[in-house]
């Protein structure tokens, strides 16, 4: 079962956690200048990763901002943060005043068209804490998220993540329900994802 909805600021999910969409948390202007910088000025790679036991390319670029001296392990690598440019610290602090929280990282992801997703995972990664508060900020084309049931991989809850996009994600989500960026194959344009975390020391 499948359920494309209409998430602005309501709850997307129906039990156990807390994600909220705010579709134009940045204006056209900024969002297009934003998109930009990020697509033209940030480091990109595109890295080897461990799934299920077996080597594969990252099918996106990544980047890894964050606090000095920040690492993150992902996938079988261990990111070591480049230190936060002026356009990151301008979100990061809109971010943070709005959702009255801090963030020290920040994982990048490009997807160059339809080809490029982003598996079914949970940010549950215990550096993270308990109840991890993530907010993913989207720049770009359109694509859709899903989320479902970690345990009974149903429903499977569709929303768009639209260009200037902020998904706020919160409680148990990360314990619950899992998420992912689907492929697809209409043509699609670019689209650059920022997920703000806060990582507590080990």
């Amino acid at each position: 079962m499948q359920h494309l909805i209409d998430a602005d600021h309501h709850n997307i999910l129906p039990s156990h956690g807390e994600a909220l969409l705010f579709p134009d948390f940045f204006t056209s202007q900024e969002s297009d200048s934003y998109f930009q910088y990020f697509k033209n000025d940030v480091p990109w790679m595109q890295e080897t990763v461990v799934l299920f036991g077996k080597k594969k390319m990252q099918p996106r670029l990544t980047a890894f901002f964050g606090d000095e001296s920040m690492q993150y392990d992902d996938a079988g690598l261990t990111l070591k943060a480049e230190n936060w440019s002026s356009p990151l610290v301008r979100i990061k602090e809109k971010l943070e005043a709005k959702f009255e929280t801090l963030f020290n990282i920040c994982l990048l992801s490009y997807y160059r068209d339809g080809k490029d997703y982003m598996g079914w995972h949970r940010d549950n990664e215990h550096a993270l804490g308990e109840y991890p508060v993530i907010v993913s900020v989207s720049f770009g084309a359109t694509r859709i998220f899903q989320f479902r049931d970690y345990k009974e991989k149903i429903p499977v809850i569709s929303l768009e993540l639209d260009h200037g996009s902020a998904l706020l994600m919160n409680r148990q989500t990360q314990e619950y329900w899992e998420h992912r960026v689907t492929k697809t194959t209409l043509p699609v344009g670019p689209r650059i994802n920022l997920s703000f975390r806060l990582m507590h020391a080990k």
